[in-house]
Order: C-alpha cells, then sequence, then structure tokens
C-alpha cells in the first residue's frame, strides 16, 4: 500500500509527514491511501557494469522500484528484476501453480532457485550476483529494459541482437496479438 499527497501527488512511504504549499502559504497535505497501485516501467538505457558487479538503475526506475529488489533468472538471457511487491505477486500466482506438473516444478525452481533480493544502494545501484552476471555473460555495458511491471538486464550486445530480431518481426507480431484480441 502506498501513500499519495493529494495536493502534490508525490508517493510517500508509510510513516512520512511532510508539508507542501506555496511560497505564500503553508498546506498541510491529506492522504490517501491508494491500493494496488501499478508500476510502470519504461524505457531503454546503457549503463556500465562496474569491477565489483555493480550497475546503476536508471534514475526513473529507483522511485518505482524501492530500496530493495529482487533479481532473478529471466528469459532469453536476461535478468529479470522486480520490486518486491511485484516479485510478491508473481511468487503468489506461481504458487498457485500445480506441483504435480513437472513444468510447474521446473519453472519454479527455476526462478525461485535463482532469485535473489539486493538492495539498492545511496548511489542507486544493485549489486548482481556472481551466478546471474555469469549466466547473462554481463561485461563492459548492460542494457536495461523497462517492460512495465518489471526491468531486465541484459548484455548490451545481446540485447541490440535480440531487439534488431524482434524489429524485424513486430508487424507479423503486432497482427498476431490483434487477431487474437491482445492488441
Amino acid at each position: 500500500m502506498h501513500l499519495f499527497c493529494q495536493n502534490c501527488h508525490d508517493k510517500l512511504s508509510p510513516n512520512v509527514v511532510l508539508e507542501c504549499g506555496t511560497k505564500w502559504s503553508k498546506i498541510v497535505c491529506e492522504w490517501e491511501e491508494v491500493g494496488d497501485i501499478k508500476i510502470m516501467l519504461i524505457g531503454e538505457y546503457i549503463h556500465a557494469i562496474d569491477e565489483k558487479n555493480r550497475v546503476s538503475l536508471p534514475a526513473k526506475f529507483k522511485a518505482e522500484l524501492g530500496k530493495k529488489v529482487v533479481l532473478a533468472p529471466g528469459l532469453d538471457s536476461s535478468i529479470f528484476m522486480f520490486s518486491l511487491s511485484e516479485w510478491e505477486k508473481i511468487s503468489s500466482k506461481l504458487a498457485e501453480n500445480s506441483m504435480l506438473q513437472a513444468d510447474n516444478r521446473s519453472f519454479n525452481r527455476f526462478m525461485f532457485g535463482g532469485a535473489q533480493e539486493v538492495e539498492v544502494d545511496s548511489a542507486g545501484r544493485i549489486l548482481i550476483p556472481d551466478f546471474l552476471k555469469a549466466r547473462t555473460k554481463l561485461t563492459g555495458k548492460v542494457a536495461i529494459i523497462g517492460v512495465q511491471n518489471r526491468a531486465e538486464i541484459w548484455n548490451e550486445r545481446a540485447w541490440a541482437k535480440y531487439k534488431a530480431s524482434v524489429e524485424e518481426q513486430a508487424d507479423t507480431l503486432a497482427e498476431k496479438l490483434g487477431s487474437v484480441g491482445a492488441l
């Protein structure tokens, strides 16, 4: 649950008392509880990964993701990055699937076994665990992609290759999505 100021619309964490207003008057904000806020991560950013396996998050993502994030093995040779609240939603959905089905067990092991909670430091950086860095061959520069409720971290060259492939198929993909009512 998030708190929003009805006057300035700033998103705040619970237990924060804030005043906003104009130069001539001071107005104490009234807080409105807003349930089930959806985050929106969009855009493509190229950042360097340093020798300590740290990468800076895009400034626009820092506020949306919070002070801790969950990194998990992603698909297409990427790393998925979720806010804690989004990770809880994903975890709940995955937990609903029957553990009696081999595909469910395998995918849960893949996601949960490789997931790790990491802190965003005061400089807005996260530490990429060695096993995720090796899996995705992250070196030098990485691409951080906003994909609505998650971010993805890619090897920059792998992202460029993947993006070029998808761009060639964009019209066909859009037509397929349109035919099933997704667009």
